[in-house]
């Protein structure tokens, strides 16, 4: 009992985020705004003073507490594909999510490296507010991009990726801030973290075998036990790039849960919107039905199932096929292209090389292949019976000059059909044994028969 209140407590390990800030040290001196121009801006406004006349999120339609949302948007190991697929987005807009026009919902007064007018010091103040704690509003961070492992950089005297300075410096001297900073410092006040895209969400491309910039998720930065303020775990939105519709409903659908509206819908257990990741690629894929009947591309430009030639969408989840890429139209598959799993937290490196056949598939597609040889003829039998008219089958004639050199049904045919319908037929109740009203004999022309003296 003595050697176990006197032994040392273990040491839980440190999160990269906590040893990036125990290397850095807190920051408490920020931009003299007094000495700040207006950076070529002559009337020296800001995004979010242009905005305000003209949203929508007043009193009478927000139906809650919050009028306005900061979104801080930092860009690690990126290629900007998701801010472009964002700004894409229709179901909801971001024009329309920064006006505040759903009902309910708070305007978000977006921090956007590209998209912002303001520039310098004038961008960075509102993120030096919040680290302060001094911001008029809550925050959400958005990180598009892998977060780099900057202990690595700065041991070398260098930095990976920077957004802005802040005299955080030796003596208060202006020094590089990286995204990952920026993100450390935020996460412990966030309303919410997101991570956009699979370089934010799993690491992506830029941490694939060899890269030498130790590029991480968020989810692997901030650690396992991270909450938000609000109690939020990490969300992700993966994608390369992801679909800007399915970013923009999840930050809706957030913004609902803030706004108190609601319980937070439900997510899997990797953080990413269950209704929009809980299927694979190839359950609602336009090409599916090949696969089924065991009909493969052989090339691309083919019109069936291309799993043969490297796609990974029955083992992928992702909602592409059934939502397309921007206003519901193209998707990888929906175009021709083979899935590549790119929203997987294995991308890129247990998915290449890219565009050959996944070994696993050679056992479902040679069982595809069996079963298919024998389903294929029957649903064409099927098909070319449906594909008629009960008159025509009557007549013993198809009416169009399309069809003159095709053959009839054979007598061995009509057989087999008649008994199909009988067996179709057995279960039917609301078939009585009546006669059927108006019914006469047919010429095969479709006429009256001849008149019978």
């Amino acid at each position: 009992m003595a050697d176990r209140q006197t032994r040392s407590p273990v040491r839980e390990p440190r999160t990269p985020a906590q040893e990036l800030l125990d290397e850095l040290g807190p920051v408490t001196q920020f931009h003299d705004m007094s000495h700040m121009g207006a950076f070529g801006m002559p009337s020296g406004a800001m995004t979010e003073d242009m905005l305000s006349p003209v949203a929508t999120a007043s009193s009478p339609t927000r139906f809650g507490p919050l009028e306005k949302v900061h979104a801080f948007w930092f860009a690690g190991a990126s290629c900007d594909g998701c801010s472009v697929a964002v700004t894409g987005a229709s179901t909801p807009s971001l024009e329309s999510l920064l006006l505040g026009a759903h009902p309910g919902l708070p305007r978000v007064v977006l921090h956007h490296p590209v998209l912002n007018v303001e520039s310098g010091a004038h961008y960075l103040r509102p993120a030096e507010q919040a680290i302060a704690g001094e911001l008029d509003a809550p925050y959400v961070v958005i990180l598009e991009g892998s977060i780099m492992d900057e202990l690595v950089a700065n041991a070398a005297g260098g930095y990976w990726s920077s957004q802005g300075e802040e005299p955080w410096g030796p003596n208060g001297e202006l020094r590089p801030v990286t995204a990952t900073e920026w993100v450390a410092r935020l996460a412990p006040n966030s309303a919410a973290m997101i991570a956009i895209g699979t370089c934010a969400t799993w690491g992506g491309i830029p941490s694939a075998e060899g890269n030498p910039t130790g590029a991480m998720s968020l989810m692997d930065f901030l650690g396992k036990d991270y909450r938000s303020v609000l109690g939020v775990p990490v969300v992700n939105v993966p994608g390369c790039p992801p679909i800007g519709d399915n970013f923009n409903e999840t930050v809706a659908a957030v913004l609902y849960f803030l706004q108190g509206f609601g319980p937070l819908p439900e997510f899997d257990e990797l953080g990413r919107p269950a209704w929009l990741f809980g299927e694979t690629v190839h359950r609602n894929c336009v090409r599916g039905a090949y696969y089924e009947e065991g009909s493969f591309a052989k090339e691309f430009g083919d019109p069936e199932c291309l799993v043969e030639i490297g796609c990974w969408g029955p083992v992928v989840n992702c909602n592409i096929t059934s939502r397309g890429a921007i206003n519901h139209v193209g998707g990888c598959m929906n175009a021709g292209g083979a899935c590549i799993g790119c929203t997987m937290p294995g991308f890129p490196d247990k998915f290449t090389p890219f565009y050959k056949r996944p070994p696993g598939s050679m056992a479902s597609t040679t069982v595809s292949r069996m079963v298919g040889s024998v389903i294929r003829p029957l649903r064409k039998f099927s098909n070319n019976n449906l594909n008629r008219e009960v008159r025509w089958d009557r007549q013993g004639a198809t009416p169009s000059a399309f069809s003159r050199e095709k053959s009839e049904p054979s007598a061995l045919s009509h057989a087999s059909h008649k008994f199909y319908d009988t067996l179709r037929r057995s279960s039917d109740t609301a078939r009585n044994d009546a006669d059927v009203w108006g019914k006469r004999d047919e010429a095969p022309s479709g006429g009256s028969p001849p008149h019978r003296a």
